[in-house]
């Protein structure tokens, strides 16, 4: 008896070592080749991961990317969010239910999903909340009050700032183009008391899944 339960867990592992290790790299690489789910300006990445909850314990949180610029391996995304409605604040951290992540998995591109230009978002407070400006400069917002923050098109695929502050900016919420094609992960791009960008792997974050 001890045996046969000894070499069912033995089984157990060697079938999750296999799904690990050889059976999810193999689809994702397949996947990112078709045109569905290829890597691509105007993607979205969704991403589920594990995070505080604010009461010292672990949750899935999940979130949804677009993918609003491309230059060489870097790859900038922007959260997609709901901006919401006067005294009805939405959860701080930006990050969505799991009924609702599963939803936008299947309806996505029928979904009004408005690019905001930061200064504008920013203009009446940091408040995330609908507000008349917003709602007269992007009437699509009427519709729904999904968005996310847009780089006007002359910000895009700039040359590394030389200032110090410029290029802290620079790599807010940069990635690495391989690391999403070869292994599903999104491995950020930061400064690390150096000059010179380097790759962060303890920050990594698994994809589930893109679609464009």
């Amino acid at each position: 008896m001890k045996k046969t339960i000894i070499i069912s867990v033995i089984i157990i592992i060697l079938l999750y070592a296999f799904k690990q290790l050889i059976y999810n790299p193999y689809k994702w690489k397949k996947a990112v080749n078709t045109p569905e789910h290829k890597l691509q300006l105007g993607s979205f990445i969704f991403s589920k991961q594990r995070g505080p909850n604010g009461s010292q314990s672990i949750e899935n949180k999940y979130f949804i990317f677009k993918v609003i610029e491309i230059n060489g391996d870097y790859v900038r995304l922007s959260v997609i969010r709901q901006l919401s409605q006067k005294n009805k604040l939405l959860q701080s951290d930006f990050s969505m239910t799991k009924d609702a992540y599963k939803d936008l998995k299947q309806n996505i591109k029928k979904l009004t999903i408005t690019p905001i230009i930061r200064e504008d978002l920013y203009k009446e407070g940091a408040s995330y909340t609908i507000n008349d400006y917003l709602l007269g400069k992007y009437p699509s917002l009427a519709k729904s009050r999904y968005y996310f923050e847009e780089l006007p098109e002359n910000r895009k695929n700039l040359p590394l700032p030389a200032d110090g502050f410029e290029r802290q900016e620079y790599f807010t919420m940069l990635y690495s183009k391989q690391e999403i094609i070869k292994n599903a992960e999104l491995v950020p791009w930061i400064l690390n008391n150096s000059p010179n960008p380097e790759l962060a792997p303890r920050l990594s974050k698994n994809i589930d899944l893109i679609l464009n």
